[in-house]
């Protein structure tokens, strides 16, 4: 498998810069090797791209265990299916009244994700980042700054997403 340094000879010179940012992960001072891993796995995932996806999970395997890189992939998954409806109830807002109703949505997850909670609310929020879903990005913010995470550690999660969703857009 092919990690990411295999991966940048493939990042188009149109996109050289991200080359140089691809060493966001490793490069994290605020995040610990395993939040930054998990972010990059979820952001992955997220991005769509299966040539990144394989990159990234080459090189989380020397940071995560097996439950840490199943996690990243459950925050891609989970969020990938709440930034949609999320997005749906703030975009109708109050007056709509969706928000008043019940999700009816099975996220039992968040709540054992495997994994240290924090470390899953970084991989949630890279992913709602990504997709762009506000009241997502806005909770998960809260959940890791209410469980001591730093500002600094929510935009080192949020710069891994950047440059990953990125690359995967220049590399197509």
């Amino acid at each position: 498998m092919a990690g990411l340094e295999t991966l940048k000879a493939r990042v188009p010179d149109h996109a050289r810069d991200l080359r140089i940012n691809l060493g966001v992960i490793a490069g994290s001072t605020a995040l610990t090797a395993a939040q930054a891993w998990t972010v990059a796995v979820a952001a992955a995932h997220t991005a769509r791209n299966a040539e990144l996806v394989a990159a990234i999970e080459a090189d989380a395997a020397a940071h995560l265990s097996a439950e840490g890189i199943a996690a990243g992939r459950a925050a891609a998954a989970i969020m990938g299916m709440n930034n949609i409806y999320y997005r749906f109830v703030h975009t109708m807002g109050e007056a709509a009244e969706y928000g008043q109703m019940p999700a009816k949505l099975r996220m039992q997850v968040i709540g054992k994700p495997g994994i240290e909670q924090i470390d899953f609310e970084l991989a949630c929020l890279a992913a709602s980042a990504i997709t762009g879903c506000e009241m997502c990005m806005r909770s998960h913010e809260k959940a890791v700054r209410d469980r001591g995470g730093t500002k600094d550690a929510v935009q080192d999660a949020v710069r891994i997403a950047a440059v990953l969703h990125g690359t995967a857009v220049a590399l197509g």
